[in-house]
């Protein structure tokens, strides 16, 4: 490891919680994301999505906290974390052999949501460590993406949290 890689991943991370919801599946749906930026900034995004599936919800959670982290010109460590398995493995394991296989799984079929796949792979980086923690499991952060993506994806007008201490 470089000293800069060294340097990286001695800085306080920013850690983004993710979630998406769908109602009906497919139906309209909602994805939020809750950041914890070092210096103690707290920054919530989300909103629905007209005709989608959770997991299409999942991975635009965490494709919105990437872009949004960048457009805020975040350049450091950041924690990833997700309640979705499909989410966290797709990125840091299944994705390596479908770009190996041309986009297809195992049985030679074009991998679903491929879109968004591609897309979160080129925001991805090594300073991205992925996460999984249990779903409706009381962590707060957690609870709160999920109260505003269940609320999205029911079409309610829900308010998104900036603070800055």
């Amino acid at each position: 490891m470089t000293s800069a890689q060294d340097d990286l991943f001695q800085r306080q991370p920013l850690t983004i919680f993710s979630d998406g919801a769908c109602s009906g599946n497919p139906g309209p749906g909602g994805w939020a994301t809750r950041m914890h930026y070092p210096g103690g900034r707290i920054r919530e995004l989300g909103g629905p999505v007209a005709d989608t599936t959770n997991n299409r919800m999942e991975i635009l959670s965490a494709m919105e906290g990437l872009k949004a982290a960048a457009a805020d010109g975040y350049d450091g460590p950041i924690v990833m974390i997700t309640d979705s398995e499909y989410l966290r493995k797709g990125i840091t394991e299944w994705i390596h052999n479908w770009k190996r296989r041309g986009w297809l799984t195992a049985a030679r079929k074009p991998v679903l949501n491929q879109d968004l796949w591609r897309e979160l792979d080129t925001l991805n980086s090594r300073a991205v460590e992925w996460r999984y923690t249990k779903g409706h499991a009381g962590h707060p952060d957690n609870e709160r993406c999920d109260e505003l993506a269940h609320g999205f994806s029911q079409g309610q007008v829900m308010e998104l949290q900036d603070i800055t201490p």
